[in-house]
């Protein structure tokens, strides 16, 4: 039996990753495997419908599986439109009925996180801040304390520079949450998009109030703010799509 004709009979039988590989084993069996008979045989395995039609739903069987045969993951993504530099934020925290800190942040402070925390506070939260994780932080100037018992609520909302419009991120959320093993209060919110992207939801932005402990149990001593979108977003470049996707008004 003739070279060709062995690999006619066996390459039907392979899997598309083998069949793949071994059109690049020579011009001759490229040339053989490039046969859209074989490519065929290898959707039938994935996709038996697909094969029901007299031809392919593409232009070959060959690119329906290059295409299809593995989900892709991890695209990376296009330049996004925003950019810190045009952005700023709205950020408010009230202490019951008190507002105790009311900031308009530009983009870039927030964008770079880059600043040196006070001297003293827990290991826990220092391995937090220094994490190679996206984070964007700064710190609260003054600081202010805050009895344990009291509500305590933040809004933070994000204006665009470039187009004049206002979205919101945080609307009066409570932290109602306290982790005093890593010295973090936090509250979330759940973002609102645009109606162009209308099967996008559930994604929260969280604030964190970053505190210090010095012993008295009944209040703690904030030093920062740190704001992040860890549910969909762990870079600067996905944190800037998410937010050319919300509401903007």
């Amino acid at each position: 039996m003739a070279c060709e004709e062995i690999l006619k009979a066996v390459f039907p039988m392979l899997e598309g990753e083998d069949l793949a590989t071994c059109m690049l084993v020579c011009k001759q069996w490229k040339e053989i495997a490039r046969d859209d008979y074989f490519w065929k045989c290898q959707c039938a395995k994935r996709w038996p419908s697909v094969c029901k039609r007299p031809s392919p739903p593409t232009v070959t069987y060959h690119k329906l599986f290059k295409t299809f045969y593995k989900r892709q993951r991890n695209r990376p993504l296009l330049p996004p439109r925003l950019s810190f530099k045009d952005l700023e934020f709205y950020i408010d925290i009230w202490s019951e009925q008190n507002l105790i800190f009311s900031d308009v942040v530009p983009g870039l402070v927030l964008q770079r996180g880059s600043w040196i925390p006070p001297p003293g506070i827990n290991d826990v939260l220092r391995i937090h801040l220094e994490g190679p994780e996206y984070k964007m932080a700064l710190p609260v100037e003054p600081r202010f304390n805050i009895p344990f018992g009291q509500t305590v609520s933040v809004s933070v909302l994000v204006g665009r520079k470039d187009s004049n419009k206002v979205a919101c991120i945080i609307e009066k959320s409570i932290f109602d949450y306290i982790d005093r093993s890593a010295y973090r209060a936090l509250a979330f919110d759940y973002l609102d998009f645009s109606p162009a992207h209308p099967f996008v939801s559930g994604i929260r932005a969280w604030i964190s109030l970053l505190f210090m402990d010095h012993g008295n149990d009944g209040i703690i001593d904030v030093f920062g703010v740190e704001v992040d979108f860890c549910d969909a977003a762990n870079s600067e470049e996905q944190v800037l799509w998410l937010l050319d996707m919300l509401d903007w008004k």
